[in-house]
């Protein structure tokens, strides 16, 4: 098991008895270093009463994304059952614990032989449930819910999207993965449409997606075609965030005042959006730095809205007493497939 310090969360942030860097960035309501014009400020009803400004008070989640449970390939992870249980347990070392995890997408890897996919998603259920926090949320990847249209994961984690606020603050999961065009879909948008409609203008808003809502690299299956429909109606609101996965890498990009912020995955990297290749083939495995590019976040939500700490956490080299249960199952192996 990785060896932390459990005295303070501060402390187990340095990561020093990890060898770790920490990347951690406040995220103001600032434009500067916008990198996108597509959306444009719209303006959107007063402020209601009852309805959120600010977090009631500072908290802090985690953010895990893309375990792929049931991935196997040697030359990109000839580890793969030991990521998620190590995850697990540097998450429960820290002393000071996190008000919720949640899990943005490809929690388990691609199968067309459906009892292979719910083999795999018991297992995983079996390992999240060693997590020591009070709230753990869950969200669809195309991995999880392409091939049924989000069936099978609605039988074991709920529905594919949702709300909720926590502690002032208003948490959206959106689901950009169940139908096979990537889009939301008019449903849900009309649904996104509602879930707004009470919210003051200067409510903190988190939305949580799977793929990045803006065509970053349509040709790799890296966009939400309909994604522009649903930034149009957040940025109506002054202080809205947005943490994704999919692309297995820190990225940040502004669309208006609108951050989105990409997240490691916990099973291997994938190339830039800048590379020249015709696939995002996963990053080969180097012996040398285990783990390397892996990890997860901590988001840290103070009381002035929209201003939040990001600190990006490595992945602890895993040890064989982190293996949890063998994924994959009889009839149908995971494998590298070119996708996030």
């Amino acid at each position: 098991m990785p060896t932390w310090n459990a005295a303070t969360r501060r402390d187990v942030l340095k990561l020093t008895t990890l060898g770790g860097v920490v990347f951690a960035s406040s995220l103001l309501r600032s434009t500067a270093g916008c990198s996108s014009d597509k959306s444009a400020v719209m303006g959107a009803a007063g402020p209601k009463p009852g309805t959120p400004r600010g977090a009631q008070q500072e908290f802090f989640f985690l953010q895990l994304s893309d375990p792929h449970w049931g991935f196997t390939g040697p030359q990109v992870n000839p580890e793969p059952t030991l990521e998620l249980p190590a995850a697990i347990a540097a998450v429960n070392a820290i002393a000071n614990k996190p008000d919720f995890v949640i899990f943005t997408g490809d929690l388990t890897h691609t199968t067309d032989d459906v009892n292979v996919r719910k083999q795999r998603m018991t297992e995983f259920q079996s390992i999240v449930a060693g997590l020591n926090v009070p709230m753990v949320k869950f969200m669809a990847g195309e991995h999880d819910a392409a091939a049924d249209g989000g069936v099978t994961f609605k039988q074991f984690f709920g529905d594919t999207y949702y709300s909720f606020d926590h502690k002032g603050v208003h948490f959206i999961a959106l689901d950009n993965v169940s139908d096979p065009t990537s889009n939301l879909g008019m449903t849900q948008l009309d649904w996104l449409k509602s879930d707004l409609a009470p919210l003051d203008i200067e409510a903190p808003i988190v939305v949580f997606s799977h793929r990045p809502l803006w065509a970053l690299r349509a040709d790799w299956d890296w966009t939400t075609p309909d994604g522009q429909q649903a930034i149009d109606q957040l940025s109506a609101f002054h202080n809205v965030t947005v943490f994704f996965g999919h692309i297995h890498q820190e990225l940040v990009y502004m669309t208006g005042h609108i951050a989105h912020h990409a997240a490691r995955s916990l099973m291997f990297a994938l190339p830039s959006p800048d590379s020249d290749a015709s696939k995002p083939n996963p990053v080969p495995w180097d012996p040398e730095h285990p783990n390397a590019n892996l990890g997860f976040r901590s988001i840290d939500a103070a009381t002035n809205p929209g201003d939040y700490q990001v600190t990006e956490m490595p992945l602890p080299a895993p040890t064989p007493g982190d293996a949890g249960a063998q994924g994959g199952g009889e009839g149908g192996q995971g494998s590298a497939d070119g996708q996030g």
